[in-house]
């Protein structure tokens, strides 16, 4: 079920799978992703688990309010709010909270400084941003430093590809399903007004490290971490797994920055054993 809730003063598109009766597991996904990323396969394996499975866009993409490009007058702390108020509106007292990449880092803030709101923490190619951890690889670190022509979103097919040639850039060494990929990110497009409004989360103003707090995490906690994540390498994974205390780390092989259908045999069962009520 898709609907528009009201939150913090704004509308978020929100979608469910599953029954209101089950555990709830709130998906939150990375900078500049919609909900269209957490593809509805996946949300139906952990629902068929019994789950109750919440995804949903981001401010800024989707169907969710958005703000005018390069001025997206919100703040990181906004973000991390966001999810909260999304509980807040569907009336669930406590949640699994699932976070990819920048969403792992909400879901880190999440955990520290709401901890009576989640019943447990999956943490899914991120990092904790402690010094001492490897940078990008050099691939990532080359696309950062170039000039790349600004995106024609009036042309589908090209901000497809442009879009496509970016994503490749993040993947693994598994085998890239290049039509699977255009599919989601076709849809991500059409249901976004004015996809430039997605690049505003990099604008945004974060809140201070809470690295030294991830020792209070009380939750059971779950990292998963592909083996050939290129923008946060396996590192990355292992010592955010060693911060929380009695954090489980499993590492995806082949996987990049990602969470590809080809590691869903091992993630999904990894996140139903995380949610299992104890």
């Amino acid at each position: 079920m898709t609907t528009l809730l009201p939150v913090n003063g704004i509308e978020l598109c929100v979608d469910t799978f599953g029954s209101l009766a089950d555990p709830a597991i709130l998906l939150i996904h990375g900078g500049s992703a919609s909900m269209d990323h957490w593809e509805p396969a996946f949300c139906e394996r952990l629902a068929a688990g019994g789950r109750y499975v919440i995804r949903y866009d981001h401010r800024d993409t989707g169907e969710s309010t958005s703000f005018e490009p390069g001025n997206p007058r919100y703040t990181g702390a906004e973000l991390v709010s966001d999810p909260l108020g999304i509980l807040d509106a569907l009336k669930i007292d406590r949640a699994h909270v699932v976070g990819l990449s920048m969403g792992g880092g909400i879901a880190q803030e999440l955990v520290v400084t709401h901890p009576d709101r989640v019943a447990s923490v999956t943490f899914i190619a991120t990092t904790h941003g402690g010094p001492g951890l490897p940078p990008p690889t050099d691939k990532i670190r080359a696309s950062f430093a170039e000039e790349a022509p600004p995106t024609d979103w009036s042309d589908p097919e090209a901000a497809l590809d442009a879009l496509i040639k970016d994503d490749r850039l993040y993947a693994g060494t598994l085998p890239y399903d290049e039509t699977a990929r255009r599919e989601v990110y076709a849809k991500a497009l059409a249901r976004t007004p004015n996809p430039a409004t997605m690049a505003n989360h990099w604008l945004v103003e974060g809140g201070e490290s809470i690295l030294d707090r991830l020792g209070e995490i009380a939750v059971p906690a779950l990292v998963l971490h592909g083996t050939e994540d290129p923008m946060f390498p396996p590192a990355h994974g292992e010592a955010l797994a060693n911060a929380v205390p009695g954090a489980r780390l499993v590492l995806l092989e082949g996987a990049g920055h990602e969470l590809p259908p080809l590691t869903w045999d091992v993630a999904v069962p990894e996140i139903l054993a995380i949610t299992t009520p104890r």
